[in-house]
């Protein structure tokens, strides 16, 4: 059999300060394990996606919008109508030290579909889910601005 695939995502801050390493692992049971931790970043929930462009040439402007193969609105990780970024939300303690345990069904490293050679990106504010009424609610999740990004890359198997 063989291992299950293995990817990162070093993350660079377009604020000073915010960094931070994501461990992507194909679980063999069509899930995804996405593990890691950010620091630098502000007390409170921060939107947290899969973004369609490994590319942050211009900054993590030029990552594009969420990665959303299937054409859906935008939605939490737990809806059936969400893109496939979609990822929700990461909690950052007292200390400016998000810890990141997601298991997600719809992330693949593999196929189609890979979310290989795109990008994570952190945003600013809380993502709403896609419920808060705001006019980007249904596209973005009104999460604001970007403040972190890094491509997704392939790694040795761990």
């Amino acid at each position: 059999m063989a291992s299950p695939k293995t990817a990162v995502c070093i993350l660079e801050g377009s604020t000073e300060g915010v960094k931070g390493i994501i461990n992507f692992k194909d679980m063999g049971d069509g899930t995804c394990s996405i593990k890691g931790e950010i620091t630098g970043l502000k007390t409170g929930q921060h939107g947290f996606h899969v973004h369609q462009y490994g590319d942050y040439t211009n900054g993590c402007t030029s990552t594009g919008g969420h990665f959303n193969p299937y054409n859906k609105e935008h939605g939490g990780p737990d809806d059936t109508e969400r893109h496939v970024g979609d990822l929700g939300n990461i909690m950052v303690d007292e200390s400016g030290k998000a810890t990141i345990d997601i298991t997600d069904k719809q992330v693949k490293l593999d196929g189609e579909f890979s979310v290989v050679g795109r990008a994570i990106v952190v945003h600013a504010d809380v993502d709403d889910l896609g419920r808060g009424g705001f006019p980007d609610s249904k596209t973005t999740g009104h999460a604001g601005g970007r403040l972190a990004c890094g491509v997704i890359g392939l790694s040795p198997a761990k």
